[in-house]
């Protein structure tokens, strides 16, 4: 009867002390285990690439996640001898990251305001919110805040004083990443829409006075 030869599987702890170009060549031969200690490693400084191009928590989380699920995917590509490991990572992370701020540019998503920005330059905004002076265009913002449903309340208050990422949020409220950004985007033009027109009432009556 031929013997058998079983290769053991590293663990976890004897993953992580090996070179990136060994993890590498694990993940090729099929230890999954290994592309987790790879996004240990990087995940971070892939996260950093992709808020400095996407400028967006929750749409660079996305990034990162794509960018390790297509090295999963892509692993039977990697040659050494073309490059290291890191270096790979982070060509993914760019075109990824590049990739999505171009989708991102097709559907306006930098055209929405953040209301951190919106309560940080309140009094660089005023002088095109008629004649509101910092404390109403603050009272203003609350009560435009005031006008949302609940969700979408919760979420740009999560998002502003909490400083939580919309994966964050979804992962605190139950809901799903899709569903957070709706609330947080429909929140965001809800409240520009009515601190718009409400200042432009104030700034009728103020000229008729």
């Amino acid at each position: 009867m031929p013997l058998r030869i079983v290769l053991k599987t590293p663990s976890f702890a004897e993953l992580k002390t090996l070179s990136d170009g060994e993890l590498m060549t694990l993940l090729q031969a099929g230890c999954n285990d290994a592309l987790a200690v790879l996004f240990d490693r990087y995940h971070r400084l892939v996260l950093s690439i992709a808020l400095k191009v996407v400028r967006d928590p929750g749409e660079a989380e996305d990034v990162v996640q794509s960018v390790f699920f297509e090295i999963f995917r892509s692993v039977a590509q990697f040659d050494p001898a073309k490059g290291t490991a890191k270096v790979w990572i982070l060509q993914y992370a760019y075109h990824r990251a590049i990739n999505r701020r171009q989708y991102l540019n097709a559907r306006s998503f930098y055209n929405q305001t953040n209301l951190h920005d919106v309560e940080n330059l309140l009094p660089e905004t005023a002088p095109r919110l008629g004649r509101l002076t910092h404390n109403e265009l603050k009272q203003l913002l609350r009560q435009g805040l005031a006008t949302l449903s609940g969700p979408q309340k919760q979420v740009i208050e999560l998002t502003s004083s909490s400083g939580l990422s919309m994966g964050e949020i979804a992962d605190r409220t139950g809901e799903s990443l899709s569903n957070i950004r709706h609330h947080y985007y429909r929140g965001l033009q809800k409240l520009r829409s009515f601190m718009g027109s409400t200042a432009e009432i104030k700034k009728a009556a103020g000229a008729n006075e």
